[in-house]
């Protein structure tokens, strides 16, 4: 039961640690010591240490060998890698769960929530967006590829609250475009959703990607097909 009990609180201060990077409470680069987590959540060190590292391994804190946990500067370059590595990944995903006619319900649910969203908040947003893009990953069933897009998920999230934060996208646009894609995968139309998907997401890239002081690709104005 210890042991149970450790694991519980070190996921508790990782995940409000987390959501304070999201909102922006933490800002990039803001340090945090194994002290000062410690004695904000009145843990142990070694406990504030694995919260640390759990946030190191997700990409949202870095460190180098003997320093100081910062919370991650993510610059255009990285959030290009980040958005392209997820496009791979789910583009693939959408293909196959096309070939079946696979519409998960869950994604359909977290569209829904989207649609039925009644606040501007960047994290109200992101949380069922992140959602929706889960369960399309997680409908294949496949354990290994649900850990790789798993692997992404801290800094995806970190990215689409900036999108949201800084009001590069619309909501309504947002959960047009996913109903689009699951109407797709319904059809059949794996590469017309792959498509799509890499407009959904270039798109959101590329804005992030100018707000955050580097040149935009053409994708960042490119116009929804669902909207003219």
């Amino acid at each position: 039961m210890s042991r149970v009990s450790a694991v519980s609180i070190v996921e508790a201060i990782a995940s409000d640690i987390r959501a304070r990077v999201f909102s922006g409470e933490l800002p990039a680069l803001h340090a945090l010591t194994e002290t000062e987590v410690a004695s904000s959540y009145d843990v142990a060190r070694p406990t504030a240490k694995a919260a640390i590292e759990k946030l190191v391994a997700e990409g949202l804190l870095v460190r180098g060998v003997h320093k100081t946990a910062r919370v991650a500067d993510l610059g255009p370059e990285s959030v290009r890698d980040i958005y392209l590595a997820r496009a791979y990944l789910e583009s693939e995903v959408l293909r196959r769960l096309a070939s079946g006619r696979t519409v998960p319900d869950e994604a359909v649910r977290a569209n829904k929530d989207i649609a039925a969203l009644k606040t501007g908040a960047p994290l109200d947003v992101v949380e069922p967006d992140m959602r929706f893009h889960t369960s399309l990953v997680d409908a294949l069933g496949n354990e290994r590829i649900s850990k790789m897009y798993l692997s992404l998920v801290g800094e995806v999230r970190f990215c689409m609250s900036r999108v949201q934060s800084l009001h590069l996208l619309d909501t309504n646009l947002i959960q047009a475009e996913h109903q689009k894609l699951l109407e797709l995968i319904g059809e059949g139309k794996g590469e017309a959703a792959a498509r799509l998907l890499d407009e959904h997401l270039g798109r959101a890239r590329e804005r992030l990607v100018a707000a955050m002081g580097g040149e935009a690709g053409p994708e960042a104005d490119l116009p929804s097909k669902l909207t003219g």
